[in-house]
């Protein structure tokens, strides 16, 4: 268990850098944007478009409250903190994809990774939790 732990709280920490890259580019709107490619993959979607915020917060600060969550509850072993939180994470990553995606039909690359954090995120503490209701 111990490396399953280890390993989620690097990935949190890899989308707490994550979601303050998308936050610091959505306060700054700085002219070096690595993350946009193009028209089709780029970040301006999350960054300054209609998905920019979520009920009036910005939407990357969404991402960075829950993984510093996930964070909090994996160093202090709270399984059930840490897979309600990665659930919420899992839908609300889920919902920024089909925006993304489907409705402005663009790739936001740094989104993608938060979303494949997430969903490993999400398996380990099922994992986990199903492995202690087992014990």
């Amino acid at each position: 268990m111990t490396k399953i732990f280890f390993t989620i709280k690097i990935l949190s920490i890899i989308g707490v850098i994550l979601a303050v890259y998308l936050l610091v580019e959505q306060f700054t709107q700085s002219s070096f944007r690595p993350c946009t490619i193009n028209a089709t993959i780029n970040c301006d979607a999350i960054i300054s478009g209609p998905v920019a915020k979520t009920l009036g917060i910005p939407t990357p600060l969404y991402g960075l409250i829950g993984y510093i969550v996930i964070f909090i509850a994996v160093t202090f072993r709270k399984k059930k903190l840490l897979l309600s939180m990665a659930a919420f994470g899992l839908v609300f990553c889920l919902w920024i994809a089909y925006q993304e995606l489907v409705i402005l039909r663009v790739i936001c690359p740094v989104c993608i990774a938060c979303q494949v954090i997430m969903i490993s995120v999400f398996s380990l503490a099922a994992w986990v939790w199903k492995k202690d209701k087992v014990s």
